[in-house]
């Protein structure tokens, strides 16, 4: 998912010439603590409440308001983890869009980030979750693939996390089944550690219910 993609049609661009009090109200209205002042197609920079009350003045033009961001953007044609990483670094509510010729384009809007995440991680879409614990030097993408589809399931996405004090990874998967006892018992049979599985499937909890209980009956022999 590309820049040009999330663009909102709602939010509105300043002009110089409108007052800091104006900027504050068109906040408000769209819950925002950002917004970019245009000229024209021009794109000038990117204000924040945060500067307007610093300078506490609601009936100067924004014009004369100093800009704590260094104009912050991404092009039309940058990826959806571009944005991401832009709005965290600068923790932004709205990130603006140029395109090739540095016009401006628009802005996506906190809301349009999370509907992106969700699209391009399946979170939308039905199916179970999964979270394996392995080894650095154990991790193979084409075995756990093969571990999926050999249930005759598949991933509909797959996120890893590394800690670096660690020599583990975490890997989350989302499949398109929410029947996941025998994608779990296959991958512990290849010895990965299933930490946490995400699922409306009734199945596995009598699963896990039942091997508990197995446990309980050795213990008290």
């Amino acid at each position: 998912m590309l820049a040009k993609d999330m663009i909102s049609d709602v939010v509105p661009a300043l002009k110089t010439s409108d007052t800091a009090q104006t900027a504050l109200n068109w906040m408000e209205i769209f819950r925002v603590s950002h917004l970019p002042i245009v000229n024209e197609s021009d794109y000038l920079g990117l204000i924040s409440d945060s500067d307007i009350y610093d300078l506490n003045q609601p009936e100067e033009p924004i014009g004369n308001h100093p800009l704590s961001l260094p104009r912050p953007s991404v092009k039309i044609h940058q990826h959806i983890y571009e944005v991401i990483a832009l709005a965290a670094r600068h923790r932004l509510t709205v990130v603006p869009v140029i395109d090739n010729d540095n016009h401006y384009r628009g802005v996506i809007t906190y809301n349009e980030i999370i509907s992106g995440i969700a699209s391009i991680s399946a979170i939308d879409q039905p199916g179970g979750i999964l979270i394996l614990k392995v080894l650095q030097r154990d991790y193979s993408m084409s075995r756990i693939s093969q571990i999926v589809e050999s249930n005759d399931a598949r991933i509909l996405s797959m996120h890893i996390t590394s800690d670096p004090d660690s020599t583990s990874l975490e890997i989350t998967l989302k499949v398109n089944t929410t029947d996941l006892v025998s994608i779990i018992r296959t991958f512990e049979r290849y010895s990965y550690e299933v930490t946490t599985w995400v699922t409306d499937n009734d199945e596995l909890d009598r699963f896990y219910t039942d091997r508990y209980n197995l446990l309980m009956k050795y213990l008290n022999m």
